[in-house]
């Protein structure tokens, strides 16, 4: 998840004179030409390895190997991220860490580096996503919910009118095409490096009565944490119980995910590894109330590779006995796979996106002091898992460079360098 943080007041109108308007149209035109270069240039880092987005963005690529096994895997990064640890992204003056975990062909591999540990637990941040997507999927396979029900009706009553035409499902919010603004705009935190952490039901409901539900004629593809939060707190509503509940009802409990959770627990706080903002500053953790279904959970790597193994082989996983919810999990995990609109200039299913020439499934994540990174590929069999404890930046996030790197490794492909 970007870092999303209020929207600001509108400052009172500025009056100009005609010199002055003819300047600002000059300096407003050039600021689009370079914002349009800059959008470019982020549609281009989703192009393959050999692309132009490669030519454009002038990255470094460290020579091809032949594909790496998984076995073999950290020897291999021990020497690509060795600069990295010594004056980079992991120096030991940044206090950075990065977790691995990584599967191919049933063999696992779980490692870190800097102040990371193989147990360190870190905030995911909008991966939350594909688990509120799983819930949706479990809560459509128990026969609780619909995909094409209105989420309208998974409100309290009276909070918003039933629009006169189309309007927004859970499918909607599910794929990114609700027409939803990314946040909505009345959240003003009393804390902003602590930005969701009191924005509770009421402000939701609020938004939404203003809002409307409402379904735009054209809904392309417009991400939103605002229609994922919304997702997961209708989905509470339904099921009579707070997401963290709900989410271990219906995934965390059936998978053992012990360590993947919303609150920690003393002991689980100890292993809660310190984060830090793109400057390297310390930053304080993100807590969530009504919009936890976007950003809200903490895991570790080795909880994220049982998580991303059950993605990976639905057919083959075995969930935990005695639970209600496991029964239908297998079915879930393969229904939450299927691709249901366009996005990001390939597909997205219930909240993971899909690289359609390799048959990547991936999405990434990034809080106030963390960032994620995670793919599957069912295609290949192999499935991995990166999580720091440092910020997104302007140009994206070390955790999705290592992402990528391992993939490109796995591949035996040139691999995007993490020295740079």
């Amino acid at each position: 998840m970007a870092i999303d943080l209020p929207v600001p007041k509108k400052p009172p109108p500025v009056r100009f004179s005609r010199a002055s308007k003819t300047a600002l149209y000059l300096v407003l035109a050039v600021a689009g030409c370079f914002a349009a270069v800059a959008c470019f240039a982020f549609i281009l880092t989703f192009l393959p390895v050999g692309s132009l987005g490669n030519l454009v963005r002038g990255e470094r690529y460290d020579k091809a190997l032949a594909p790496v096994a998984v076995a073999d895997l950290q020897s291999v990064l021990d020497r690509d991220i060795a600069e990295a640890l010594k004056s980079g992204q992991l120096a030991p003056s940044t206090g950075a860490g990065v977790s691995i975990a990584v599967v191919e062909h049933g063999v696992t591999r779980i490692f870190s580096y800097g102040a990371a540990k193989p147990d360190s637990i870190f905030e995911i941040g909008s991966i939350t996503k594909t688990f509120t997507g799983l819930v949706l999927s479990q809560m459509v396979e128990q026969g609780k919910v619909n995909f094409d029900d209105p989420v309208r009706e998974f409100l309290p009553p009276g909070t918003v009118a039933k629009p006169a035409g189309n309007e927004i499902t859970l499918l909607d919010l599910a794929t990114q095409h609700s027409g939803l603004p990314r946040l909505p705009d009345n959240i003003h935190p009393a804390n902003p490096a602590n930005p969701y952490v009191d924005y509770a039901a009421a402000n939701l409901y609020a938004f939404l009565a203003k809002q409307t539900v409402a379904k735009p004629a054209q809904t392309d593809f417009l991400y939103s944490n605002l229609g994922f939060g919304l997702l997961g707190q209708a989905l509470s509503n339904r099921a009579g119980m707070a997401y963290p509940a709900l989410l271990e009802q219906e995934v965390t409990g059936p998978l053992g995910l012990k360590d993947t959770v919303v609150s920690l627990s003393p002991e689980q706080q100890t292993r809660f590894i310190p984060g830090y903002d793109s400057e390297h500053r310390p930053a304080h953790p993100w807590d969530f109330d009504a919009l936890a279904g976007c950003g809200a959970i903490r895991s570790t790597a080795s909880d994220m590779l049982t998580y991303l193994q059950a993605n990976l082989h639905p057919e083959k996983f075995r969930p935990a006995v005695g639970l209600p919810a496991s029964a239908t999990l297998s079915a879930a995990l393969a229904q939450s796979h299927q691709l249901r609109a366009d996005a990001l200039g390939g597909g997205i299913a219930l909240a993971w996106f899909l690289f359609p020439k390799t048959g990547e499934y991936w999405h990434n994540g990034g809080t106030g002091g963390y960032s994620s990174y995670a793919f599957f590929n069912k295609n290949a069999d192999y499935a991995a898992i990166v999580l720091s404890n440092t910020a997104p930046g302007k140009n994206g996030s070390f955790a999705d460079r290592v992402g990528k790197h391992i993939s490109e490794r796995l591949e035996g492909k040139p691999a995007i360098s993490l020295a740079n």
